[in-house]
Formats: structure tokens, C-alpha cells, sequence
């Protein structure tokens, strides 16, 4: 059987035949190998570079690939953080020696496995932070109709993002995707990433990576906790006096702050009249995600890009073409109302991008930020001013700040930073 790359892209399987497929996997040349932190995996992964990408390798059977594949694509689709797949290469020989298959998916830059995150002892509050990322990644996937069926720490990648984590989910092999999940198949998946995660946090206890003051067990429970928490507050019926239309924008301004919009609902009176029933029907994730990029065309995780549009609004309010009856960033965008000859918030974003954003982020020298995206780093310097400024007691400037922080703060948290030399995306 002849060599075949199933690619996503017209491009990638020029860039992917550079890549040794006559050998397995744990043979590949180091010329060829990227020296990223890999996860414990049943299969053989490997980081590679293919052009100016880096890729994740891993050798699995036809079958599983394909399926897994087109799963990830799936959830591509539903936009739901995961892993990107790139391609499945088959017909991989050594000789006359048939080697497996591999699936092929995009290195998420700036991301770490829980294992490498625990290389020195990690405090119990961060450890809430990774379960809150993971328990928004599970009712995510569940709100789109995917059951897991491997839900763990050891499947997933965490990203920064702007001082909580972004989880997304890595190995799809078991998962199904449903038109809608029963209460019974969400529950499986929940016992089992109780199961696992808890299996995990013990295996750390052994090792001597656990903050002694962390009960695995307690852990474990902890997910599902949080989990049935915002599975709640998404989809609960609630029921409101007539005329009292403002506890309904009450509930959607919670959503929002949650980071959900709602892309659809249902509103019913009772029979006599004294009562509206509100039932959100489809939650959307990424509320400041979608607002952020609308207006500024900047791409960031959830909590970077409320912090982005916070720093948005408070620099549009000090331009004197910013008319204070306009809604501010993370409301839905309308035309001004005030002084007609006031910029449109669009305008005034896109401005912000270029005279406050991109130069602040573009001041950091590109050899130190390591994988630290642009929002991250942005994040990090409006949290250094804000320091700055305490100690001060006066606002001390951006430009103050970044001066600072690349002379004090960077060199130390480098070390914290992934290990790769993959490029970092320009601001």
C-alpha cells in the first residue's frame, strides 16, 4: 500500500513528507524532533516540526485514527477547545514491514501537561484554577452533544489565561458525538473523570508532587462539584413575577459574566398570567471571546479578552472623541447616541489595537517571551502596573511598567514558561 496523507489543508502534505515515515515513531531522528513536555499517552507521541509548524505525532491503528480525526474535526466545527488535527497518514512501511498509522494534530503553543505543571509543588489554589478550567471544558463539550468517555487531567492541555487556565481537550479516541446527551451519559462522564483525576492526583502523592495539604479523593469529588455548579446556572428553568422583565437580563448578564452568551431561549407566560418562565435553550461559550474579536479582529481566551475589553473600555472613556452615552465594549455594539461627530467604539478599538495594544506588547523583546501569546503578555504587564502603581500610589504608565517588568519580572518567570523554540505569533 502506498504512502497517503489525509490532510485538512492543501498545503500540509508537502510540508509533512520532510518526516520520516519509514520509521516508527520512536526512531525518529533528533533533527527532526521538537523538546516540548509530553503527557502520559498509551500511545507513542512525538513533537516534530513540518515547515514552520510544529506538529504532535501519534501512532495508532487505522481505524482509531480516522475516527478520532474526524472527531476533532467535529469538534473544530462546534468550536470547542481542542487539540487541531492536521492529518492521518497511512500505508507507513519499513521495507516490507507494515508500521501504524499516525494522526497528526497542531501543537497548541503556550500549553503544558498537568504533569509538567506539577514539576514543582503546585498550591492547592492553583489546583482549584486547572478544575475550574476542566469542569468549563467538560459542560462545553456536553452542551454540544460529546460525550468524553476518557474525560482526565492526563487528555487534557492548560493554557494561561490571564491568572485562571484554559483547559482543551487532547485525545478524543473514546468520545461519541450525539445530537444531545441524556442525564445518565453526562453522568457517566462525570464519574469518570472523578475516577481518573482522583487516580491521578494519588499517582502524584506518590511521587512527592503533591501539595501535602491536597486529599486526591476530595479533588476528584471537587470537579464534580464545580461542574454540577455551572451545569445549573446554564440550563436552569426560571421562573420570575410578571412585568419583571429585568431579573431576564439579570440572568443573561450572569451568563455573560460566566463567559456564555445565549444564542437562543424560551420565554412563556403562566395560564393566569402572574408568572414568566425563562429557559435558556442554547448556551454559547466565549461571550467576551466573540465581543473582543468583533471589535478589535484580536484573538484571546476567555478571561484574557475580559481583561483586554476592561482596558479597552477604561482607555476609550479618556479619548475626547468617546461620546459617554456610547455602550461600552462588552455590550452589544450600537451607533453612537451622543455627539454626532463622536468616533463609533469599532473606530476607537482599533485605535486602541494600534497605539496602545500592539506597541506595549511589541516593547517586550520577542527572545524573552518564551510561548507567552500576546494577550497573556498584555495581561501580565496591566497586572504589573496595577503593582507598580499600589507601591506608588500613583498610576505609573504603561511604558514604566513594561521597562520594569522586563528587567525584574521576566528573567524569573521565564523559567515557569513551556520550553520551546516554536515562534511566537505577532501582536
Amino acid at each position: 500500500m502506498a504512502l497517503q496523507i489525509s490532510a485538512t489543508n492543501p498545503e500540509h502534505p508537502a510540508l509533512l513528507l520532510e518526516l520520516p515515515w519509514d520509521l516508527p515513531l520512536e526512531e525518529w531522528p533528533e533533527r527532526h524532533l521538537v523538546p516540548l513536555p509530553r503527557g502520559i499517552s498509551r500511545h507513542v507521541v512525538r513533537y516534530a516540526r513540518a515547515g514552520d509548524e510544529v506538529v504532535a505525532v501519534k501512532e495508532l491503528a487505522e481505524r482509531p485514527a480516522v475516527r478520532e480525526f474526524g472527531l476533532l474535526r467535529d469538534l473544530d466545527r462546534l468550536n470547542i477547545p481542542a487539540v487541531d488535527p492536521l492529518a492521518v497518514v497511512t500505508g507507513r512501511t519499513r521495507g516490507d514491514t507494515p508500521l501504524e498509522p499516525v494522526l497528526i494534530t497542531r501543537h497548541l503553543t503556550g500549553s503544558l501537561p498537568y504533569r509538567s505543571m506539577f514539576e514543582t509543588t503546585m498550591r492547592p489554589a492553583t489546583m482549584h484554577r486547572l478544575m475550574d478550567a476542566l469542569a468549563v471544558l467538560l459542560v462545553r463539550l456536553h452542551l454540544a452533544g460529546f460525550a468524553w468517555g476518557d474525560c482526565s487531567l492526563s487528555n487534557t492541555l492548560f493554557r494561561r489565561d490571564a491568572g485562571a487556565y484554559a483547559a482543551y481537550l487532547v485525545d478524543a479516541e473514546t468520545g461519541d458525538l450525539h445530537s444531545r446527551l441524556s442525564d445518565g451519559q453526562r453522568a457517566y462522564d462525570l464519574d469518570l473523570a472523578r475516577v481518573n483525576i482522583s487516580g491521578e492526583l494519588l499517582d502524584l502523592e506518590a511521587s512527592g508532587a503533591l501539595h501535602p495539604s491536597v486529599d486526591p479523593i476530595e479533588f476528584g469529588t471537587e470537579i464534580c462539584r464545580r461542574y454540577d455548579g455551572l451545569w445549573r446556572e446554564l440550563t436552569r428553568t426560571s421562573v420570575y413575577p410578571a412585568g419583571k422583565h429585568h431579573y431576564i437580563d439579570r440572568r443573561i448578564r450572569r451568563l455573560n459574566e460566566l463567559g456564555f452568551d445565549v444564542a437562543e431561549m424560551q420565554i412563556g407566560h403562566s395560564s393566569n398570567g402572574d408568572t414568566v418562565t425563562f429557559v435558556p435553550k442554547v448556551v454559547d461559550a466565549g461571550h467576551h471571546q466573540r465581543q473582543l474579536l468583533r471589535l478589535t479582529g484580536l484573538d484571546a481566551e476567555e478571561n484574557q479578552a475580559r481583561r483586554l475589553l476592561n482596558d479597552l473600555e477604561s482607555w476609550m472613556a479618556t479619548q475626547e472623541d468617546y461620546s459617554p452615552g456610547d455602550p461600552p465594549p462588552s455590550s452589544r455594539l450600537r451607533s453612537s447616541r451622543g455627539d454626532p461627530h463622536a468616533a463609533r467604539p469599532e473606530v476607537l478599538a482599533h485605535r486602541w489595537v494600534r497605539e496602545v495594544f500592539r506597541p506595549t506588547v511589541r516593547a517586550v523583546p520577542r527572545e524573552l517571551r518564551g510561548s507567552m501569546d500576546a494577550a497573556e503578555l498584555y495581561h501580565e504587564l496591566l497586572e504589573h502596573r496595577w503593582y507598580l502603581s499600589e507601591r506608588a500610589q500613583h498610576d505609573i504608565g504603561l511604558d514604566t511598567a513594561v521597562d520594569d517588568y522586563v528587567k525584574h519580572i521576566l528573567p524569573k518567570i521565564r523559567k515557569t514558561l513551556p520550553s520551546t523554540d516554536v515562534t511566537t505569533p505577532s501582536a
